[in-house]
């Protein structure tokens, strides 16, 4: 099985994050700003390798907390 971002996932918001292929685990990769944006709704595809690849999504909400 591999993870991607889904479709709706804008190119910005996926500078921000990084999703391992194999495992779907999710990790920041860039600054989050609190006084830009509180929260992302991650849509996270997972495809596997039959043919044809069969392939199922899931939503992830992220809140960002101020650290000031």
């Amino acid at each position: 099985i591999y993870y991607s971002f889904g479709t709706t996932v804008s190119s910005e918001v996926q500078d921000l994050f990084i999703i391992d292929k194999k495992s779907g685990e999710v990790r920041t990769d860039g600054e989050l700003d609190f006084e830009k944006v509180q929260s992302y709704d991650l849509e996270i595809e997972a495809r596997d390798k039959g043919t044809p690849p069969l392939s199922g999504h899931c939503s992830v909400e992220l809140e960002v907390l101020d650290m000031n």
